[in-house]
């Protein structure tokens, strides 16, 4: 069916139409955009999602994502940027390929139609003025007939009149000869008109309107196959991306899958394992013998003589000496009375045994951390050490990569003088010089802290050995206070102690007081590799390349107890010292 035929007589109808059909292409244009806006502003909610929840570098969090679930939902997050993304390709590929393509179609239809109907008008106007002359033609013929008609009458009445003149009769007689003409020459106009008009509305109505209607009918079915489309393009935009998104999605389940509860509980052993061995079991302590005693007025020489068992108010005191307590070596001092020593030591005032524990109370309160991290636990101070020396010799390949880069431009600027002044690199390349030497020995350092670290953590297979051997040489009443606390080679403290321990230690001291302690034999020897001045009180000083006995081993402090004669022993830094046990000597314990 056509338009030129069937709505001939319908063109501002059409007019009317084909204005709709173009806003109804507008309004999907702005349906579309809209969606693209959304689909962006929806992508960008998606990124700040992902970016507020990633971890922030250098922070606590990012030591957290080690662990498989928050590795998981780093993934997550990763997954969600490109989905945001295949949301920007929907957004971007629907303004491309719809919006920008239909709306220059739109301009395009808006002039094609324009053009279409224009002529439509042109055509109507023509035969409007067509029909004008028809009927101008028309009334100029009816005028000049019924003019001709009169002067006929005229004629007739004026020669049938005897009173007028023979001259005015042949005068009315040309004059209605006259008008006959003109009538007659308006009848062949106006038939001349006439057929030309009805060629002209015969040309109107079917050939040049069905003309124009049929190209506004090809436009129109045109736009209604573009709007159709463009809906297509809109499906497979969204389609295309299924794939890609499917794919995020499938990471998504992959990573999820990956989640190990058991490799995350490794974790977590390995971040806070401390190193050290539970305690052993606590021994009773008997606080009826001391009443005893007091009643009777016995002195514990008394009781030594007399072969009754010795008392002990601290457990075992026979360990390890501790740089602050001095022992009472003379085993035949005299002896005071236990009631009076007893009251003595209730009445007295506490006494500082550990100013080490003191000071690095004060630095913790303070927040300060100790430079070695001795305030850590043994496995966690060997992770941060290793993580300190890995940080150092990256700074330290930063620096010598600067250092060559430097040299190769000071080579081009002597190659080239034009270039620059060689002589203005030395002092940059001097300073960067500098700079690796520092790191190289502050790496030295904190390597050398490691590897006195490695050198004592137990193997795995020996803890079950080792779980009390750590306790047995020490006083149980010390070991929250001073176990610990024995201050590393540049001489700094670490190691609270609280209150309720200086009150044990004093109360080991007052055990210690009563118990005569055998000199602890040699277990092997040791070579001083560095000259250490003992300053403070514990210690012995040594020179390098001496060599010196080992009456006591380190025991994860740090600190190894040395004998030079009989009247001099005391305690060196394990790293100033290289160690040589003798396995079979008695009393030798493995604590590396």
């Amino acid at each position: 069916m056509s338009w030129g035929t069937e709505l001939w007589d319908q063109f501002d109808n059409l007019e009317k139409h084909t204005q709709w059909g173009i806003d109804i292409l507008e309004k999907y244009i702005k349906f579309v955009k809209e969606r693209t806006e959304i689909e962006l502003s929806y992508a960008k909610q998606l990124r700040n999602l992902a970016k507020k929840y990633q971890p922030k570098k250098n922070s606590k969090e990012e030591e957290e994502y080690r662990y498989t679930a928050c590795k998981a939902f780093l993934s997550t997050l990763n997954e969600m940027n490109d989905y945001a993304g295949q949301h920007e390709v929907i957004s971007e590929n629907m303004t491309s390929n719809i919006t920008v393509e239909l709306a220059r179609y739109v301009q395009e239809l808006k002039q094609e139609r324009k053009s279409y109907f224009h002529d439509g008008r042109k055509a109507q106007q023509h035969i409007e003025i067509c029909w004008k002359q028809l009927e101008s033609s028309k009334r100029r013929f009816e005028r000049d007939c019924k003019e001709a008609d009169r002067a006929q009458q005229y004629f007739e009445k004026m020669d049938a009149d005897i009173n007028v003149t023979k001259a005015d009769v042949e005068k009315a007689r040309q004059q209605a000869q006259v008008r006959h003409q003109m009538a007659e020459d308006s009848k062949a106009d106006y038939s001349s008109i006439l057929q030309k008009f009805n060629h002209e509305q015969h040309e109107y109505y079917y050939t040049h309107i069905p003309n124009i209607f049929q190209k506004i009918q090809e436009m129109e079915e045109r736009r209604i196959v573009r709007i159709g489309e463009s809906m297509k393009t809109y499906a497979e935009v969204d389609r295309q991306v299924i794939p890609i998104i499917g794919k995020c999605l499938d990471e998504i389940v992959k990573a999820a899958e990956s989640i190990d509860q058991k490799n995350d509980s490794q974790l977590v052993i390995e971040a806070y394992k401390s190193g050290f061995e539970p305690p052993g079991d606590i021994e009773f302590e008997d606080y009826t013998q001391p009443m005893k005693r007091t009643v009777s007025d016995n002195s514990l020489s008394n009781f030594r003589g007399e072969g009754k068992p010795e008392l002990k108010f601290g457990g075992k005191s026979k360990g390890k000496l501790w740089p602050f307590i001095k022992k009472n070596k003379s085993p035949k001092q005299q002896k005071e009375p236990l009631s009076h020593r007893f009251n003595e030591f209730m009445v007295s005032k506490p006494k500082i045994h550990c100013f080490r524990s003191l000071k690095r109370g004060l630095s913790l309160k303070l927040g300060a951390t100790p430079e070695d991290f001795s305030n850590l636990p043994p496995e966690q101070r060997r992770k941060k050490l290793q993580q300190k020396v890995d940080e150092l010799n990256k700074e330290i390949q930063k620096e010598m990569d600067q250092r060559d880069a430097i040299t190769k431009m000071k080579d081009v600027y002597l190659k080239n003088p034009q270039m620059g002044d060689p002589a203005s690199l030395d002092h940059k390349l001097t300073e960067v010089s500098q700079n690796i030497e520092k790191l190289r020995l502050e790496a030295q350092k904190f390597e050398a802290w490691l590897a006195e670290v490695e050198g004592r953590l137990p193997a795995r297979s020996e803890q079950a050995r080792r779980q009390s051997g750590m306790f047995d040489a020490q006083n149980p009443a010390t070991v929250n206070s001073c176990a610990q606390d024995r201050e590393s080679p540049d001489g700094s403290y670490t190691e609270e102690q609280s209150q309720e321990g200086e009150g044990k230690v004093l109360a080991t001291d007052f055990d210690d007081e009563f118990d005569e302690e055998e000199p602890l034999p040699a277990i092997g020897t040791c070579k001083a590799l560095y000259t250490f001045e003992g300053q403070n009180e514990g210690t012995i000083s040594v020179a390098e390349g001496e060599t010196l006995y080992v009456i006591e081993e380190d025991k994860g402090d740090g600190w190894t107890r040395i004998r030079r004669n009989e009247d001099e022993e005391g305690y060196v830094p394990t790293s100033y010292v290289e160690v040589y046990l003798d396995k079979n000597a008695k009393g030798a314990k493995t604590y590396i």
